[in-house]
């Protein structure tokens, strides 16, 4: 036999032999259990803290949208504040707004709502509202919606049924404007119109009041932020006959100036 041959039967004879041994190897080999996971057995309280993060987790801010000064016909300082607590579906909130010259609290309106988000952008809102201020104070039950529509314009419209059959409608919209990282520019309107006249509140029935606003704030931190602005506030129809009989303030600009904050 020449070399060549030897060669090729040597090669030969050691691939088979690589070849056996390999499927002895497999056929003697027993695949260890598959590891089991105790993610599943955690508590879910333990699991959370373990990775981290917490889907149930409640969450509180208070929101005071407003803290201002209006010099008009008369001065007054005026407030707007929001405070909730709850999860990412549900939550508790807390709503107060009103307007106080030196004699008296002109107008105050506080509401207490279960908010409900329906969509990413929306959410539902049931509760009570309770108005004080010009005249014996009024009680309604309250149905409303609240989001960002587009053009990230923030929205909040409110039904409002209170006794002898009277019905509101409440509507704000704002939008922030972003002239640099700290200066914004931020337009408001909020309506307000009645289905049935109230003398002793010096409301009447249909369009009520409109406001219209421009705040313009720096934002020294995201959480405080002072401003100055002007405020237009306009009464219609029978709420401007009643306001006028009263020899209370018509139609009137107002400058702002006050300060922002949440935490």
């Amino acid at each position: 036999m020449n070399r060549a041959a030897s060669f090729a039967l040597w090669l030969w004879l050691a691939t088979a032999g690589v070849a056996m041994a390999q499927a002895q190897g497999e056929s003697e080999h027993v695949p260890p259990d598959a590891p089991q996971s105790q993610v599943h057995a955690m508590p879910y309280r333990e699991m959370a803290d373990m990775m981290g993060m917490d889907d149930r987790r409640r969450f509180a801010q208070v929101m005071l949208d407003r803290l201002e000064w209006q010099a008009g016909d008369d001065s007054a300082i005026a407030w707007d504040a929001a405070a909730w607590y709850g999860g990412d579906f549900n939550k508790v909130r807390l709503e107060a707004e009103g307007e106080r010259t030196a004699a008296r609290t002109e107008e105050s309106r506080t509401e207490l709502a279960w908010d409900r988000i329906i969509t990413p952008w929306w959410s539902t809102r049931l509760g009570l509202r309770h108005d004080a201020g010009v005249g014996p104070s009024r009680d309604w039950a309250a149905a409303g919606i609240a989001g960002l529509a587009p053009g990230f314009i923030e929205i909040e419209t409110s039904l409002y049924l209170g006794d002898g059959g009277h019905s509101a409608l409440r509507l704000t919209t704002v939008r922030d404007l972003l002239l640099s990282q700290r200066l914004v520019l931020q337009p408001e309107l909020e309506l307000e119109a009645y289905g049935e006249s109230d003398p002793a509140r010096l409301t009447g029935s249909g369009l009520a009041n409109l406001k219209l606003g421009l705040r313009l704030r720096y934002e020294i931190r995201r959480e405080f932020a002072p401003f100055v602005g002007v405020r237009w506030v306009g009464h219609f129809g029978e709420t401007e006959q009643l306001r006028r009989a009263a020899n209370e303030t018509g139609d009137e600009w107002l400058w702002l100036a006050g300060i922002r904050a949440w935490f």
